[in-house]
């Protein structure tokens, strides 16, 4: 199929500014696939990212990591797959690919886990995981619905929740800002709020996130609403090329009443982020995708937000030999 030679290899810190340079380049690549950011929680996961070459030039890796006989597109992010090169050709993906399933398999590992990254996010289109899944009999383990508002056929907010926000915000003279610190909305709001409610705390402490924001400071975004000096809301966006995406949003008790959230992603959606392409609600799945929290959702879709889909599947190593045969 090719006289190139195509060689893939495990991630070590030798090769940590050649993976920054390839994801700045890259053409479906986010900042948490730097590895800064990969490599904050590296206690909690095996880390087990590849990097494949063709005739020695870097032009596809994988942020992964291992657990048992499985690889992962890393589980320690909210997206991944095989991350390509800008000017890469469907054939030298299905060769990339190929040698990744050909290398696992070699090294025992029986399966394969990958979490695509979502349409939005890609520069360039970048569907050829798609095909190659299909063709290497992977299997659909996994589908989230992720809620999106379109910059160029932004929706006009129909809800009279929304606009009853609106207005008890103005009346409150609420103030919103963007701040660099995250102790108050995570020790006051996001913290208390997700303990009583869901038993639980946030992905990222709040060191963790105070660290990923040292190294991401244009990336990662806090934005607070006060009232009489007092922070009553907050949501937290990653900021991407194309995207912003709602990392956490939490506010106090009196939300209804002063119309904190709805104020804030006015805000959001209509100053600060207007020139993105697109504005990600985030998920409103529960129990591995089964099931929707209908009311969050709902919530979502009052802003005007519609449905994509995060995907999830897992491919059998060994199906390698799948693509020997895709070109005639």
């Amino acid at each position: 199929m090719s006289n190139s030679v195509y060689n893939c290899l495990k991630y070590t810190s030798k090769y940590f500014d050649e993976w920054n340079n390839f994801v700045s380049k890259s053409k479906n690549a986010t900042f948490l696939f730097y590895r800064d950011f990969i490599e904050y929680h590296n206690d909690r996961f095996h880390d087990f990212s590849l990097l494949v070459f063709k005739d020695e030039v870097l032009i596809a890796i994988f942020p992964a990591n291992k657990d048992k006989e499985n690889v992962y597109s890393h589980q320690g992010l909210t997206y991944g797959g095989l991350i390509l090169s800008d000017e890469i050709a469907f054939k030298d993906v299905l060769l990339v690919y190929k040698e990744l399933l050909k290398f696992l398999h070699n090294k025992a590992i029986s399966q394969l886990h990958i979490k695509l990254l979502p349409k939005i996010y890609n520069t360039l289109p970048s569907d050829e995981m798609n095909y190659l899944l299909f063709k290497t009999k992977a299997k659909l383990t996994r589908r989230d619905i992720t809620s999106v508002i379109d910059a160029k056929y932004k929706l006009s907010i129909q809800s009279s929740n929304r606009k009853r926000g609106l207005k008890k915000a103005k009346s409150h003279n609420l103030e919103i800002r963007e701040i660099n610190n995250f102790e108050d909305f995570w020790n006051e709001i996001l913290i208390p709020n997700l303990k009583k409610r869901h038993l639980t705390n946030p992905v990222h402490s709040l060191e963790e996130i105070t660290f990923l924001k040292s190294k991401f400071l244009k990336q990662i975004r806090q934005f607070n609403v006060f009232s009489d000096g007092e922070v009553v809301a907050g949501a937290t966006i990653f900021d991407t090329k194309h995207v912003a995406h709602v990392q956490y949003i939490s506010a106090n008790d009196d939300k209804q009443k002063l119309g904190s959230l709805d104020v804030l992603f006015h805000h959001l959606i209509n100053d600060v982020f207007k020139t993105k392409k697109y504005f990600d609600f985030g998920i409103s799945n529960i129990n591995q995708g089964k099931q929707i929290n209908e009311g969050l959702l709902s919530w979502k879709e009052s802003f005007g937000a519609r449905t994509i889909v995060h995907e999830f599947y897992k491919v059998d190593t060994k199906n390698y030999v799948e693509l020997n045969s895709v070109f005639i």
